[in-house]
């Protein structure tokens, strides 16, 4: 029977037409490139090791014996810990984190060799936290006087000045990042929404401020714990869910306000003022469409930290992106990121197949046919039985075989609505963070039924996106308040008449010298000019140039520069153009130039040496 059984397994697999396949997981690729700051933490713990036999011993001594020996400490430990703590950098304030004062309480216990300290990081929803726990450990638990580290994470408490006319309830606010659309329509508090549950997975407390009192969209889109509005003295305590605290006008009052402009203002003051926001990381900001009165009112009396600007992939949307940015540019509120909402949709690719259903009835009546053929069984009964055994074979390899093609089944991404603007975004206007949101109809379920998509699906790749719009709203955050190094703050860019050359002079930093000579790079004024990329000197599609550049003169100058936001300058010349020049694109042609120069002085040397030789 056993016998039988195998053989017709095997004739299984071959009526079932199932070919079954073996797969080896591949090796293992080389190791990747580490990061400079995961290198020169590598090099450290290595340079330690290598120069510390008495950590070799150590762990010889443990593994023999089975007890630690209390080593010997030295005088100046904290300064050994400090200092070979410094090679851990911030990303994103170019600077180490002891001197940016995050290493705090540092320790040893002399009888068990084992330094704690505090981590105290500019927010809780640091992105590279973990790696920096990481990153101590391995460094402390290289040196050769510890035997282990405990690092505790902690963050910095919310203690900036207020500004003028701030209200009191927002006084405990560590940053406040308006989310903001030119036009309804386009999925902006679907954003806000998601983009506040995102930083809170992060380890951040957040609140959601509805400011759209024509419409608010907040009742309908996060349903709270528990309704009830309650007051803290004669202040509103705002509702809560998953512990993201909200407060729109919906909340406290059915349905949407009726009224002008200014009884808006007022209204929205009065929130503002009343609501006790208590300790929170980021308050989200829902804006109302548009760029009028009300947008500008509310960035000049919130101080606001930055704006995330939504759109969608059509032309006329990123028209009106260039007027979100240019609002907030005239408050000086940094545009950080922009999202293309509904940018795509996702379905099936074309070369995927439905998984093949099958007729156990015949399929089994088959197997019994064959089963007799052959002889390899006795009886109709017996055959029977093992027919049926056959015919669960195939199923179970038809379902694995259809689990491996769905993982394996990539989606196909229709971009109904064009394209997309997220090259031209990056280029003209020096905005890094461009993410793009499908049109999802589970997206919009989670916004009508009162539980955000993100809570719903914590897992999904659309969940990812909203995770990294997260991520990088707390970077670009940190640069806002506490950078101030190289690469991470606006470098001062000066006119030079005498000379028609634009100066562009580094703030000193992580990495640069305190001499204006390392810090000053020049370009020409016409060079600057004809790197223009706006759509009038270079075709969006192609890339292709437009501009001659032989039209323009060298002694063209610029009429007036100013700063667009954190990213881009905007430069006004004097043939009536203007120019935008992301900070990032001035900084490698800046690079270009100075690699142009070297090359060019080292074919001067070897002309001069070929001189010198020849004559004598």
């Amino acid at each position: 029977m056993r016998t039988s059984l195998i053989a017709a397994a095997a004739l299984a697999g071959v009526a079932s037409g199932f070919v079954a396949r073996t797969g080896q997981r591949p090796p293992p690729n080389a190791a990747q490139s580490r990061s400079r700051s995961d290198q020169r933490t590598h090099d450290v713990v290595q340079s330690i090791q290598n120069r510390s036999p008495s950590s070799q011993l150590r762990e010889s001594s443990t593994e023999t014996n089975g007890s630690s020996s209390s080593k010997q400490v030295p005088s100046d430990w904290q300064s050994q810990i400090l200092s070979a703590l410094s090679v851990i950098i911030d990303p994103d304030l170019n600077s180490d984190i002891v001197s940016l004062g995050f290493v705090q309480n540092l320790r040893l216990d002399e009888s068990s060799s084992i330094v704690s300290l505090d981590l105290e990081l500019t927010t809780p929803a640091c992105p590279v936290k973990d790696l920096f726990v990481q990153q101590c450990k391995d460094i402390i638990n290289g040196l050769p006087f510890t035997r282990g580290a405990e690092v505790t994470l902690t963050a910095q408490e919310n203690t900036a000045p207020l500004a003028d006319g701030t209200p009191l309830g927002m006084s405990q606010i560590g940053a406040v990042i308006a989310v903001s659309s030119c036009k309804g329509g386009v999925g902006k508090s679907t954003t806000a929404v998601n983009l506040a549950y995102s930083l809170k997975a992060l380890g951040a407390r957040v609140g959601i401020f509805d400011a759209d009192v024509y419409g608010p969209s907040l009742p309908t889109m996060v349903t709270p714990d528990d309704d009830n509005v309650r007051f803290v003295g004669r202040q509103i305590a705002p509702l809560q869910r998953e512990d993201v605290r909200l407060m729109s006008f919906g909340y406290v009052n059915e349905g949407s306000a009726i009224m002008r402009g200014p009884m808006v203002t007022q209204l929205l003051d009065q929130f503002l003022s009343l609501t006790n926001w208590g300790p929170i990381d980021y308050l989200i900001m829902d804006m109302p469409p548009g760029t009028g009165d009300i947008q500008l009112t509310l960035s000049q009396r919130l101080n606001i930290t930055a704006a995330v600007i939504v759109t969608t992939p059509q032309e006329l949307s990123f028209v009106d992106v260039e007027r979100g940015v240019e609002m907030f540019d005239t408050v000086n509120v940094p545009c950080v990121a922009v999202v293309e909402n509904m940018a795509y949709l996702e379905k099936d690719a074309e070369d995927s197949k439905s998984t093949p259903t099958i007729d156990e009835m015949a399929l089994t009546k088959q197997f019994v046919e064959a089963l007799k053929k052959d002889g390899m069984v006795g009886d109709s009964f017996e055959a029977a039985d093992v027919a049926s055994n056959l015919v669960n074979i195939v199923k179970d390899n038809l379902a694995a075989q259809s689990a491996n093609l769905e993982a394996q089944n990539e989606k196909e991404q229709v971009r109904i609505f064009g394209p997309g603007h997220k090259r031209r975004l990056s280029e003209q206007w020096g905005i890094e963070h461009t993410y793009s949101i499908p049109l999802m109809g589970q997206i919009a379920q989670n916004g009508d039924s009162g539980t955000p998509f993100v809570l719903d699906n914590p897992n999904s790749p659309q969940a990812e996106i909203y995770g990294q719009l997260a991520k990088s709203v707390v970077s670009e955050v940190a640069k806002v308040k506490f950078g101030k190094g190289r690469g991470g703050g606006r470098p001062e860019v000066t006119y030079d008449s005498d000379t028609h050359t634009i100066r562009v002079v580094e703030p000193s930093g992580l990495g640069a010298a305190d001499d204006e000579e390392e810090l000053l790079s020049t370009i020409s004024t016409a060079e600057l000019r004809r790197e223009c990329r706006c759509a009038a000197c270079v075709e969006e599609l192609t890339g292709k140039q437009i501009l001659d550049p032989k039209s323009i003169p060298e002694t063209i100058s610029p009429l007036s520069m100013s700063p667009t936001g954190n990213y881009a300058l905007s430069v006004d010349w004097s043939d009536g153009h203007r120019s935008l020049y992301p900070y990032r694109q001035i900084r490698s042609l800046l690079e270009d130039a100075k690699e142009k120069k070297k090359e060019e002085e080292d074919v001067g040397a070897v002309v001069e040496e070929t001189k010198e030789k020849a004559v004598l």
